[in-house]
């Protein structure tokens, strides 16, 4: 859980709390944390009170969005920071089209997993 810079804060649309996280999952906040600690969500510190915020865009449906955990485990295999991953996540790719995050919410996780193994080569 790392602060985050202007540059990749700029490039999520929205973001969620950890009670807010939880609320939505309908599960205890305390299990929100465990999901990040657990490498299924990833989670910045930012604001003025540099709290723990998760994207929006995660979260969809009372659940984690599909994909999303094994793109996350894919990165982190790759070396890539939360900071890094959150860039990549975010970053427009016209071959997408859109950016990964959106592919992962409209259900294209196969095409954004596919990408993240080729970052590795």
């Amino acid at each position: 859980m790392t602060e985050i810079d202007a540059k990749t804060d700029a490039l999520v649309p929205a973001w969620l709390t950890l009670p807010d996280v939880a609320e939505k999952l309908d599960i205890p906040v305390t299990r929100a944390r465990q999901l990040v600690k657990e490498g299924q969500l990833i989670a910045v510190r930012r604001g003025e009170e540099r709290t723990l915020q998760v994207p929006a865009d995660f979260i969809g449906s009372g659940r984690i969005v599909k994909g999303l955990v094994g793109t996350i485990t894919l990165l982190k295999d790759d070396g890539f920071s939360d900071e890094e991953m959150l860039e990549w996540l975010f970053t427009e790719d016209e071959s997408l089209p859109g950016t990964p995050a959106q592919a992962l919410r409209e259900n294209r996780g196969t095409e954004v997993k596919r990408r993240a193994q080729a970052l590795a080569v």
